[in-house]
């Protein structure tokens, strides 16, 4: 199965109308978006908009294609857009809104999960403490979550995070895999301690979470995001943590990243395309 994954476009239309092109000329069976797909340089509170204006046409040019299309929203897109923007991927046969769920697709089995370790920034729509033990980083302002009404200011962050699950207890409560070997999970988080987290400060900020998850469950393929110039500042871009292959392609201001593979043979490649 050839699959193209891509990950931070942040409502690049340049990306995503050069995505439909690659994936056609590749002959692309499946393409996986891992999250962040809506603009968040303007009012975030215009995302919805981007979705039913520009994302639904995104991906009709994939159903015309009958190339399957999984994604999900991720950590700067504002969960009060999460019911439109599922609605609008069941609107076509070959679109799954992936967050925590599975789906199956020829031989494979793939799962999806948008959770994020909490980190200093204002917007915790889908922040988690890593593990009961987690430190709360340094807070750069009071939390916010996303309302209908507007934004909801949370004056005590520590308090609040602590009624919610950790990002441990939401990988246990993922769909249960049937077949590791074919299974493959989309994590918009990256793990710790295989350089794939590394910013440009030269902190590591992945979880260990999510390393401790794919020791445990052993899938063929993990698939991550988030931290857009990691594998620029560590020169690692895809890992391994035992038998599975972990991959964070990263993402560019300029152009396009994306990893071209095959499921079969488990044969990738980064590509950096250039506008």
């Amino acid at each position: 199965m050839r699959i193209i994954f891509v990950t931070d476009f942040h409502g690049d239309k340049h990306k995503y109308d050069t995505l439909i092109e690659v994936a056609k000329r590749t002959r692309a069976d499946l393409v996986i978006n891992g999250g962040d797909m809506l603009p968040n340089k303007c009012d975030l509170f215009k995302q919805g908009d981007f979705i039913t204006d520009y994302i639904a046409d995104h991906f009709l040019a994939f159903e015309k294609a009958k190339i399957h299309y999984l994604c999900f929203l991720g950590n700067d897109d504002l969960r009060i857009f999460d019911d439109i923007f599922s609605r609008t991927c069941s609107r076509f046969s070959h679109v799954i809104d992936l967050a925590q769920r599975r789906v199956t697709i020829g031989q494979y089995e793939f799962i999806g999960m948008n959770y994020v370790v909490d980190y200093p920034f204002r917007l915790k729509d889908r922040c988690r403490k890593d593990a009961a033990d987690y430190v709360l980083q340094y807070q750069q302002g009071s939390a916010l979550l996303s309302a209908p009404d507007g934004w909801q200011e949370i004056t005590d962050w520590p308090g609040y995070i602590n009624t919610l699950p950790t990002l441990e207890e939401e990988l246990g409560r993922l769909p249960e895999l049937h077949d590791a070997s074919k299974t493959v999970y989309v994590i918009h988080m990256p793990p710790a301690k295989l350089n794939l987290d590394k910013c440009a400060s030269g902190d590591y900020v992945g979880s260990q979470a999510v390393y401790n998850f794919i020791l445990k469950t052993q899938p063929r393929l993990t698939l991550h995001g988030h931290i857009h110039e990691s594998p620029e500042v560590s020169g690692i871009w895809l890992a391994n943590i035992l038998n599975t292959t972990c991959i964070q392609p990263g993402q560019t201001l300029h152009g396009l990243i994306y990893v071209l593979g095959d499921l079969d043979t488990m044969q990738f490649k980064r590509v950096v395309a250039n506008h």
